[in-house]
């Protein structure tokens, strides 16, 4: 570091510093620490930033707060796995969930070059703890739950919600779910929504049956705000996804629930999240990867007969591998076991923790290649069942050894049925 000061300190440069590790001192070098780069490049800026984080629900509930936030006429950026999106124009395709720092920034003052007003982002654990977000002034701060992920990196499952929880340190509204028993928040301003539990944003009756249908009530203060709500979405999950979203509007712009609801409407999910792919069979595609996201997709169906194809990604977290398989047995009559990523580990190894946690194997199919996976659970789906393909939802990917190959899960469905209507 002390020769790049050197040229630094001859060339009249900013350096941003951002773990502390500039030892020469130089009064002509201008040293930022990365936690003071916000206020630096934004100071004046009006665009209010939005950090969701979460086991499961960040990128549905990113992508109804951004599409609400659109419909109610704001101009609005969106940055998380999907991408980066501006004012409905999509800037940079998939990557990080959150990205590091110097793109962060950048993606940042893209959204005020557009004018936005609000800047949506998803943040993940890793970036919560490796500081990716440190120093941005979040205007709302919102949890949608905490499960268990990412344990390789973490360790501990203890660490991992105090990770998560710590997002909600510091300044700023947050916005909780009320119905998450490992959330921790000393704000004793932080608003919350709940379907068990009451809240600020609460549900009086929902049904699930076809799509989402809910009456909701808001209360804070002397204020009661009430409305029906429609949505195009399947599972108590979206409900929950659905809640955070419409609390996320109502405290950052303070509309009425009936003008937010009149949007939902216009809100047809998310690529890869509940996808309904094929009907009559019906075909879901789902990126659930923990057997908490598991759980809430089986839970939508519980009362239909379910087949499932699922793996588990390599040379990640170990432990929730025997959880998922538990999982499948526990609500499906027909699993099929495969390669998800498997990335540089064997893929029967992986496929062998999964089955650790399957005590009954007279419903269990193992098939390594995903794409055969796949074929053999249609080839076996009846009318009146229901096939979840869970794991890489809108993945166009796959990664074997070091290679990654191009697989989406959505055209193997898709052209099984279109070669099938073909030889009828």
């Amino acid at each position: 570091m002390d020769s790049q000061g050197d040229e630094v300190s001859k060339k009249g440069k900013v350096c941003v510093d951002s773990k502390g590790l500039m030892k020469t001192p130089c009064s002509q070098i201008h040293i930022i620490e990365a936690n003071e780069l916000y206020d630096v490049l934004f100071a004046k800026s009006a665009m209010q930033i939005v950090g969701i984080t979460g086991t499961n629900g960040k990128t549905t509930t990113a992508a109804i707060i951004y599409s609400i936030l659109l419909d109610l006429g704001y101009k609005v950026a969106l940055l998380g796995t999907r991408g980066f999106f501006a004012n409905d124009k999509q800037i940079r395709q998939k990557g990080l969930t959150t990205p590091g720092l110097l793109e962060l920034y950048e993606d940042l003052c893209i959204a005020q070059e557009e004018s936005c007003d609000f800047f949506i982002m998803e943040a993940s654990s890793h970036a919560i703890e490796q500081e990716r977000v440190a120093g941005l002034k979040f205007a709302l701060k919102i949890l949608t739950n905490i499960t268990s992920d990412h344990l390789d990196y973490h360790k501990s499952i203890e660490e991992y919600r105090r990770v998560k929880n710590s997002f909600f340190e510091g300044e700023g509204a947050k916005l909780l779910n009320a119905d998450e028993p490992h959330a921790r928040c000393a704000d004793k301003e932080a608003f919350y929504y709940g379907v068990e539990k009451r809240g600020h944003l609460n549900v009086s009756a929902y049904a699930l049956e076809s799509g989402i249908d809910a009456h909701i009530v808001w209360q804070h203060k002397n204020e009661v705000d009430k409305s029906a709500i429609e949505a195009h979405l399947y599972g108590k999950h979206n409900l929950y996804n659905i809640l955070a979203g419409i609390a996320g509007v109502k405290i950052l712009t303070h509309t009425s629930l009936e003008s937010i609801a009149a949007t939902l409407g216009n809100f047809g999910g998310v690529g890869g999240r509940m996808e309904v792919v094929h009907t009559k069979p019906l075909v879901i595609v789902d990126f659930a990867h923990t057997h908490d996201g598991m759980k809430q997709i089986f839970e939508s169906f519980r009362h239909q007969k379910l087949a499932v194809v699922f793996g588990a990604g390599g040379d990640r977290d170990k432990s929730k591998r025997p959880k998922m398989g538990a999982c499948a047995a526990y609500y499906a009559h027909k699993i099929y076991i495969t390669s998800d990523n498997p990335r540089t580990e064997s893929p029967q190894s992986i496929i062998d923790d999964i089955l650790n946690g399957i005590e009954r194997s007279e419903c269990v199919c193992v098939e390594i290649n995903r794409k055969e996976a796949i074929h053999r659970a249609l080839d076996e789906l009846a009318d009146d069942e229901v096939l979840l393909i869970l794991g890489k939802g809108d993945e166009d990917y796959q990664i074997i050894g070091t290679q990654k190959i191009h697989f989406d899960d959505r055209e193997v469905v898709r052209d099984y049925f279109k070669k099938s209507n073909a030889s009828k």
